[in-house]
């Protein structure tokens, strides 16, 4: 199987509304990335006033629409050299901790791992009180236990780093994969 001379970055987003600007601003930064979204995160870029269509005008996307996921494949054909989850929501993280790919995201990062592709995941719930970001302003949020202790959990994955704030989010994205 021939790989790609310049491997691509692909960049999945869920459902979750945290740094969500900023995450966009990093992805529409590059010209090396395919965005990979899950049904969630399709219906918060809109509430968050993202224009999906023109999105997809500068950038490849691939939706959550088939139960196998075939965009999957991507990862075995050595087309990605790195895996992004950002924003990373608490649902996503806890599929992942209990290795249920149910999801286009779920799925890619169990397929990444199997592949032996690291991956960054900007978890959202990292502390336990935080500002983010609702449609409609700033709010406190103060995630649960379990949520923590996910995130503590998928620190542990092999093949996968959890980042906590936008600055290590860009700081990992430029080291070398």
């Amino acid at each position: 199987m021939q790989h790609p001379a310049t491997p691509r970055l692909a960049w999945a987003i869920t459902g979750s509304g945290h740094f969500l600007g900023e995450c966009l601003a990093l992805v529409e930064s590059r010209t090396d990335v395919d965005l990979f979204l899950t049904r969630a995160a399709a219906e918060v870029l809109v509430m968050y006033g993202v224009d999906l269509k023109r999105l997809r005008e500068r950038i490849t996307c691939y939706r959550d629409g088939a139960a196998s996921a075939p965009p999957v494949a991507r990862f075995y054909q050595g087309i990605y050299s790195r895996l992004v989850i950002a924003p990373a929501t608490s649902n996503t993280v806890a599929k992942m901790v209990c290795g249920i790919s149910d999801t286009l995201v779920t799925n890619i990062y169990a397929q990444a791992g199997k592949c032996r592709v690291p991956s960054i995941v900007f978890a959202c719930d990292t502390a336990p009180a935080m500002q983010t970001e609702a449609p409609g302003g700033q709010v406190m949020v103060y995630p649960r236990r379990i949520d923590l202790e996910n995130v503590e959990r998928l620190r542990g994955f092999e093949y996968t780093t959890v980042v906590d704030s936008v600055a290590a989010l860009a700081a990992a994205l430029a080291l070398p994969p």
